[in-house]
């Protein structure tokens, strides 16, 4: 009797989980691009998801940011309005507060091959290749490393990229998507730089102009006092990022590192959901807190299928009499009965929002309704 109940109980938990999605909860939209919208119940509470079934032999993806910018912040719908994308889900963290850096990415960002923001640790990241016959999206750990290279010296190490300076012991490189200026503070260095050399430097001066052929590497504290002797008028000046570990045993000169990626836009998440068609849910490894696994949120998240098609995800949440959202446990189960491969968490709560063909289909949290936030994957016909 005891192997009987077991069973059950196995049995009935298998039911409690289970999230079936059949094919014919998909409504073509156009070529290429399918979606449903179900409702469900998980442990008796009520939970309703958007799904984007994509074909990336029909379709392209694109991360785009708020105002097209490296900060800022504007509505996932009004980001895919001004691009004239079919669909879009928000994307990447980022800072949400009142200041001037609000929509600063808070990981990985690039866009059209141009890195906007640094990575935090070694997160999981979403990259993206649009080609000629057909769009990659690849979910992956990216370990990256910004370096700066001052005539031909040994190379720097940067701190990072396009975000507010911290005031001790900072390395910074702004480039024009940034801003009209630094906005930084008068405590510290900075090297305008101009086709590849030394146009200007301020050094007691903040928030410089960014030139629109260039960029400015910003110190403070003992960087500042580590850069300022290599510097000069003329002085050649250049930086990339790499994957850390292919920096190791090589030599200093940049030239002879090779980039850390093809891919032309790339956004950050947290944490990894699925590996090779098995659940792993990496947030210890990408520093993450146990409640933002545990407690269910809204959601949203993409994957990739066995199929080779590509699922963009929302989960609609606190809102107990329609949807409570999802535990990124249930998240992940939901996606490998889905078909997925591979799966990543993207930025959630109030942020999760779901645009296709012309308005927003999910229900975002928020009592303002739809939040503003950093950057969108915008879905375009090919």
């Amino acid at each position: 009797m005891k192997k009987i109940s077991v069973f059950i109980y196995i049995y009935l938990w298998m039911i409690v989980l289970c999230f079936p999605i059949s094919a014919q909860e998909f409504q073509t939209i156009q070529d290429g691009i399918e979606h449903a919208q179900v409702t469900r119940r998980i442990k008796d509470e009520p939970v309703v998801v958007n799904l984007l079934k994509l074909d990336l032999t029909k379709v392209r993806l694109d991360v785009v940011h708020a105002m097209d910018a490296a900060i800022g912040l504007e509505k996932t719908s009004s980001i895919a309005a001004r691009h004239g994308a079919v669909a879009a889900i928000n994307a990447g963290f980022f800072r949400l507060d009142k200041s001037i850096f609000a929509g600063d990415a808070a990981g990985v960002l690039q866009i059209d091959g141009k890195i906007l923001s640094e990575n935090n640790g070694k997160r999981i990241a979403l990259l993206i290749a649009n080609k000629s016959n057909r769009t990659t999206a690849d979910i992956a750990h990216l370990n990256l490393s910004g370096i700066l290279n001052v005539d031909n010296l040994p190379f720097l190490p940067l701190s990072g990229i396009n975000r507010q300076r911290a005031d001790k012991d900072d390395l910074l490189v702004f480039t024009p998507e940034f801003s009209r200026t630094t906005l930084t503070n008068p405590n510290g260095l900075e090297i305008v730089v101009q086709k590849g050399k030394v146009t200007q430097i301020f050094d007691g001066k903040g928030s410089n102009f960014i030139p629109s052929d260039g960029f400015i590497v910003s110190a403070s504290g003992k960087r500042r006092e580590e850069l300022l002797p290599l510097v000069k008028i003329g002085v050649r000046v250049k930086y990339q990022f790499i994957r850390a570990d292919l920096g190791r045993g090589l030599t200093s000169n940049p030239e002879n590192i090779a980039p850390f990626s093809a891919s032309e836009d790339i956004v950050g998440g947290v944490p990894q959901l699925i590996k090779n068609g098995k659940i792993e849910i990496t947030w210890e490894q990408e520093k993450s807190s146990k409640s933002f696994v545990e407690t269910r949120h809204p959601r949203t998240a993409a994957a990739k299928l066995k199929d080779g098609k590509f699922l963009m995800v929302t989960v609609d949440g606190r809102q107990p009499e329609t949807s409570v959202g999802m535990s990124l446990q249930e998240l992940a189960e939901m996606l490998l009965e889905l078909g997925a491969t591979d799966a990543m968490n993207l930025d959630g709560g109030g942020s999760t929002t779901m645009f296709l063909n012309g308005k927003v289909v999910n229900r975002p949290s928020d009592k303002e309704g739809e939040r503003s936030v950093s950057d969108a994957l915008l879905v375009f016909p090919r």
